[in-house]
């Protein structure tokens, strides 16, 4: 599918000119390679398969072996023209499993041949639980690739969303896989995600999460924008349903006597409002180092701007004609990499604007405006961003107290 024609923003931005004004974009760290455009389940909240997008239709089942030499390439060449010490590779789909051993480990063992040893090439694989055994464990343990595992909660939270085609749940063999990984190969384990939904308890959902030992728990909002706003999320009302449902597991994650999983979003937003940086699209100013690459060649810059417009995520860019250097110059990657700059008016002038960051890029679409408005999820981020840094403060003055 061609790049839309609409000017609707950041299309209208010229990487050009910001070059000459002394912007410099930072080169990219994370690929995330769409190993196999089709799943094994059927995710009501899928922005893949459910929401504007609809572009994976005329993707290839599977990427080939010769465009996963092409994409190790170009890795390898983006790697000495910046002199990374060290990328990370993300497989991913669909169903990445889906796409067969022989596959993944081509995919990584090509992309570390042809960087060599100009920088340290990481990987894992983001999947769904279903097809996780014996088999690829070792294989993953033998090419050093973590695993992380979608889980909605408990079972009534997960078979909520996360079904098979027939509508028959799926927690029981995630559950199974996730039980053999932590048991077997923890070691591999990189932790769970977790999409948010306003009618699971959040204290039950985290509990359960809990049960299963993760090293690292992500939650995820879900996605949507001030056109297709997500559920339970009036755009333009002040009611904060996810900071409140996220409240609620910082409280108890904060309290507890010992750090029994690190919690990806309450760490950021710590490590934000403490002077440090981002590590994630979700919060922060920091430049967005990610680059998508599907399973025929052609290279996006996010596939979550999916959920907004159909070809919102389209480029144009293909692995065997163009540079990564080349994506980096265009305005949606501009607009990812400017930090306040980019944001909408209100947030430039909102006192949190360093913490927010303006919520994922995702989350800002409007039909007409583009991706140049504060997210649809603002009032949640900034009250959970409050919160936080109010027991956060407590806490300081506390111990600084206990130390006079």
């Amino acid at each position: 599918m061609g790049r839309p024609d609409h000017t609707e923003w950041p299309r209208t931005l010229d990487p050009g000119i910001l070059r000459a004004q002394g912007w410099v974009p930072s080169p990219f760290r994370e690929f995330v390679l769409k190993v196999n455009s089709r799943c094994d389940l059927s995710c009501a909240y899928c922005y893949v398969y459910e929401m504007a997008d609809q572009s994976w239709r005329d993707q290839p089942i599977r990427m080939s072996a010769a465009t996963a030499t092409r994409i190790a390439a170009r890795i390898a060449e983006h790697v000495r023209a910046h002199d990374l010490p060290s990328v990370e590779l993300i497989l991913h789909g669909g169903e990445p499993l889906l796409a067969g051993p022989d596959l993944i480990a081509h995919i990584v063992t090509a992309t570390r041949e042809a960087v060599g040893r100009s920088a340290r090439v990481g990987a894992r694989v983001q999947t769904n639980g279903i097809r996780l055994d014996v088999g690829h464990l070792r294989l993953f343990a033998e090419l050093d690739i973590a695993v992380a595992v979608s889980l909605d909660g408990d079972r009534n939270a997960h078979d909520r969303h996360r079904k098979f085609a027939n509508g028959k749940g799926s927690y029981d063999a995630v559950t199974r896989s996730l039980r053999l990984l932590r048991d077997s190969f923890p070691h591999l384990f990189s932790g769970l995600l977790c999409t948010i939904d306003l009618r699971n308890d959040p204290l039950a959902s985290y509990e359960a999460l809990l049960e299963h030992r993760p090293p690292r728990i992500d939650f995820l909002l879900p996605l949507g924008n001030w056109s297709f706003p997500p559920p339970g999320r009036l755009p333009g009302s002040a009611a904060t349903p996810y900071a409140d449902w996220l409240i609620a597991v910082f409280d108890r994650w904060y309290a507890a006597p010992h750090m029994e999983t690190d919690v990806r979003l309450f760490s950021e937003i710590i490590q934000l409002l403490l002077g440090g940086r981002s590590n994630s699209e979700a919060v922060g100013l920091s430049p967005v180092t990610v680059l998508v690459i599907d399973t025929d060649g052609t290279i996006e810059l996010s596939d979550t701007v999916r959920s907004s417009s159909p070809g919102a995520a389209s480029t144009g860019l293909r692995v065997d004609v163009n540079t990564f250097d080349d994506a980096l110059l265009l305005p949606e990657a501009a607009a990812r990499q400017l930090g306040e700059p980019a944001l909408a008016q209100e947030c430039r002038a909102c006192d949190m604007r360093s913490v927010c960051g303006g919520g994922q890029f995702a989350h800002r679409y409007r039909s007409g405006s583009g991706f140049a408005n504060p997210s649809v999820y603002c009032p949640d981020l900034l009250q959970l961003v409050r919160h936080i840094r109010s027991v956060v403060a407590a806490d300081l003055a506390a111990q600084l107290e206990r130390l006079r």
